[in-house]
């Protein structure tokens, strides 16, 4: 495959700004916005004009400042929130309305009391609306991943037809697999007849865990843009995390894929993000999880010693982390004891560490973590009655 850029739709000050208690001000998504362009984000979806005062004038202000990203607004597939959007955006150097409607049969009988014709017209009639105010728009077709495929790859030539130049498919409910939202995006790639004058787009949810997996597949079946978040931010259980898909490509350089994304500055960001929108980020969690490169059971531990690519495929600093950690618990071992005590300046034997190991272990046994001022205690400990 050839190198293709993938381009980076981050919607952090969107759609992760949705997640309860995570509000920002206007000065916040300011703050938050010149970060992410720092990044390297393509395209910034600064909020959702309409929605209230707020969020126009925080739209408006970032329309201001952001030079390199393309600045992008939600609406709906309104008349009044597309006109809203266009004129928060009237100051963006480059700037997006990001326009849509929801496909699949659920939403249009459920949510809309519609049919498949109708919302059809709606998804054109949008489309054309976005135009008016700018030439760059994005249409979306909500809970793509539970439409019908035909009928999806129907709207997608209508909307690109009428002027859309990205195509977002969103598995908006998590619900795909990844090989089925990459057969999706396949399906288009192949039975749509303009595709080639549109980028599409993954906007997939992380309900089932597969948020970052499901992204994937779109890219290596032919979408060239990711909507994603820091910290996999998000509606209900989160969207796909910004930080998790730049290195997958990066690692997976076979692809042929890659982003413009300054991976060091992640594990920063991720920090200002979890700050800004008090939203702790989770130990485990993938590339900016505390625990991310840190390593407690002994085996790990020994083979980590010995070459550290045994157990990391990616170097803390490339995503500008701290360096790794030898974490001492009850499963640790002698190699990663003998290592802790040397960073305090204690070169033990391997006798003096058999023996220092068992009272080790007593330690361990009743604490969930032995820190350094544990070790200088044992050393000392050791060292007065091994010179007694």
């Amino acid at each position: 495959m050839t190198d293709q850029k993938i381009f980076i739709f981050d919607t952090t000050l969107r759609d992760g700004e949705q997640v309860p208690g995570c509000k920002l001000n206007t000065k916040e998504k300011i703050e938050l916005a010149l970060a992410l362009e720092s990044l390297g984000v393509d395209i910034i979806e600064a909020g959702f004009p309409i929605s209230s005062p707020g969020d126009f004038e925080s739209v408006s202000e970032i329309s201001k400042i952001i030079k390199n990203a393309t600045v992008c607004g939600l609406s709906r597939a309104v008349e009044k929130d597309i006109e809203v959007a266009g004129l928060a955006l009237k100051h963006a150097k480059r700037g997006r309305i990001h326009t849509g409607i929801g496909t699949s049969d659920s939403h249009i009988k459920s949510k809309f009391n519609s049919n498949r014709e109708e919302i059809l017209l709606r998804a054109v009639q949008a489309v054309k609306w976005a135009r008016n105010y700018t030439d760059d728009v994005e249409f979306y077709a909500e809970d793509a991943g539970r439409t019908d495929n035909k009928y999806l790859a129907k709207v997608v030539e209508a909307v690109i037809a009428a002027g859309a130049t990205t195509v977002n498919i969103p598995d908006t409910t998590g619900y795909c697999l990844p090989n089925q939202y990459g057969e999706k995006i396949a399906f288009l790639k192949n039975n749509v007849s303009n595709v080639d004058k549109a980028i599409l787009s993954c906007h997939c949810h992380n309900d089932l865990g597969l948020a970052t997996a499901n992204s994937i597949a779109g890219a290596i079946n032919g979408a060239r843009q990711i909507e994603c978040t820091i910290n996999g931010l998000g509606e209900r259980a989160g969207n796909t995390a910004l930080e998790e898909v730049v290195m997958v490509l990066k690692q997976h350089a076979h692809l042929g894929l890659y982003t413009s994304i300054d991976a060091p500055q992640l594990n920063p960001l991720s920090r200002l993000v979890s700050e800004t929108m008090r939203m702790p980020v989770q130990p485990n969690k993938a590339i900016v999880g505390a625990n991310a490169f840190s390593h407690s059971s002994g085996i790990h531990q020994d083979g980590f010693l010995k070459d550290s690519q045994t157990y990391e495929i990616i170097r803390p600093e490339e995503v500008g982390a701290e360096t790794s950690k030898i974490v001492l618990t009850a499963r640790s071992g002698r190699s990663a004891l003998a290592y802790r005590f040397k960073n305090l300046g204690h070169e033990f034997n391997r006798n003096d560490i058999d023996i220092l190991y068992d009272q080790f272990l007593q330690l361990a046994d009743t604490l969930k973590e032995v820190h350094d001022n544990n070790l200088r205690s044992l050393a000392i400990q050791y060292l007065e009655s091994k010179n007694k």
